[in-house]
């Protein structure tokens, strides 16, 4: 076996000729949702399957994902945790405020949040970041990935609260959830616009379609430009 990283926390995992990406696991000997665990050299890896995750969908990609070991990130649609887990594993001295909707959903997520301290479980609408102020604040990155329309405004009016100057935001925008009628191109480009508008300060870096992995779906890696004050 060989792993490789590719970015940081994020690796390429060789054996033979299958290859597969992967985290160093937080938490050894566990695994989240059923994921396989490889040891390597005395580390433990966790297998990312890209079908299941928009974030590693993207690296797959060769998108930059700009997390650090310790970086402050600000997760919108956290679900169960399954990508949220994997984002766990590659901040070990940083921390990630997982942000669901669902109550029922987010029940697992704070199950796993009893092995993983560094993760911030809140049960909140990502369209009123006010209801988690109190809970989180400036963070590095933000990661969406949320089934509501107009997804860059849920994306900016985080931004404006939370994120840092020359932070960056990723984004996975769900065509089918902003309208089920418009083709995705047209819904990327009108999201992208708005992401770019004067007024808020992001500049789109890249861009990807999500396919095979995930259809209708693009990603997206902006930074906030910096504003001297």
């Amino acid at each position: 076996m060989v792993q490789k990283e590719m970015s940081d926390g994020i690796f390429n995992i060789t054996k033979g000729s299958r290859r597969g990406l992967a985290t160093k696991n937080l938490d050894p000997g566990a695994g989240v949702y059923g994921e396989k665990l490889v040891t390597i050299e005395g580390n433990e890896y966790r297998m990312w399957n890209p079908k299941r995750s928009k974030l590693a969908a993207m690296a797959l990609k060769r998108m930059r994902i700009p997390i650090r070991h310790d970086s402050r990130v600000l997760y919108l649609g956290a679900a169960s945790g399954t990508t949220v887990s994997h984002v766990s594993d590659m901040v070990p001295d940083g921390v990630v405020y997982a942000v669901e909707f669902s109550a029922r959903t987010i029940r697992d997520l704070v199950q796993m949040c009893e092995r993983r301290s560094n993760i911030v479980p809140i049960l909140a609408d990502a369209t009123h970041p006010s209801s988690y102020a109190h809970i989180v604040g400036p963070v590095d990155v933000i990661f969406q990935d949320v089934a509501q329309p107009n997804q860059a405004k849920i994306a900016i009016i985080n931004a404006r609260r939370f994120l840092k100057n020359g932070g960056h935001l990723l984004l996975s925008i769900k065509a089918r959830s902003v309208d089920t009628v418009a083709s995705p191109d047209k819904i990327f480009k009108e999201e992208i616009r708005t992401l770019e508008a004067d007024d808020v300060g992001f500049h789109v870096s890249n861009r990807q379609d999500l396919s095979p992995f995930h259809e209708d779906h693009m990603g997206v890696v902006a930074e906030r430009k910096i504003v001297k004050e």
